[in-house]
């Protein structure tokens, strides 16, 4: 990423989203935090936020694009997740279909509203999770974030095939197990490592590697 570029980030208030914003805002990047609610964390680095924006809305993808117009987007970062858990014998649909809303539709929803302000060479990185992968599950459960993770993936893959033409470039990108709100606290890494590992894996990317599914520490994952 060069000085000045714009980089758009949802769900960067805090977390992996916020870690993020503090990377590319350090290499000199214009970040515009997208989030529900502010803080004064994503404040105190973002080039601007726009907040209060419900991307699961149509009223909320409007607003965004309504404030992001004639902005020339060089990395879209759609970061903005839910986890919760459902187990066999208790499974709560609802609770399925609002990770599904989060995790999947959502990203969709912006990639596509904002792919027409994303420029030639530019990027779109989904933060994925490997409990998307099929192939990788030994475990079972987690019905919701699994199964709208494995959709996030098919997604980013078929935007990668449909804006290859258009000179942008797709990954699908998982962070590691993350010490954030999302799993009490208690993942692995860092925060500001999952940032790191996130940014090193964009910078590879490219129009012949689009459409790949990536841990942060660089190992492709299986579908």
């Amino acid at each position: 990423m060069q000085v000045n570029e714009t980089v758009v980030i949802t769900g960067a208030n805090r977390g992996i989203g916020l870690e993020l914003a503090r990377h590319y805002a350090g290499q000199g990047c214009n970040v515009i935090g997208v989030c529900r609610e502010r803080s004064e964390e994503l404040d105190a680095v973002a080039y601007s936020v726009i907040d209060r924006i419900d991307l699961t809305s149509e009223t909320g993808i409007r607003a965004l694009v309504d404030q992001l117009q004639g902005t020339s987007i060089t990395l879209l970062i759609n970061n903005a997740g839910l986890l919760q858990d459902e187990k066999l014998g208790s499974i709560d649909l609802d609770s399925i279909r609002t990770q599904m809303e989060i995790n999947a539709y959502a990203p969709l929803r912006v990639a596509e509203a904002l792919a027409p302000q994303i420029p030639q060479g530019g990027k779109i990185a989904n933060i994925t999770s490997r409990m998307g992968s099929i192939a990788d599950n030994d475990s079972g459960g987690r019905y919701g974030y699994r199964a709208s993770k494995a959709a996030l993936n098919a997604f980013g893959k078929s935007l990668a095939m449909d804006l290859k033409p258009r000179g942008i470039a797709v990954a699908q990108l998982h962070p590691g197990y993350v010490q954030t709100r999302m799993v009490n606290f208690g993942g692995l890494i860092t925060p500001e490592e999952a940032a790191k590992g996130l940014a090193a894996r964009i910078d590879g990317l490219s129009l012949e590697n689009s459409g790949s599914f990536w841990h942060s520490n660089g190992e492709e994952l299986p579908w």
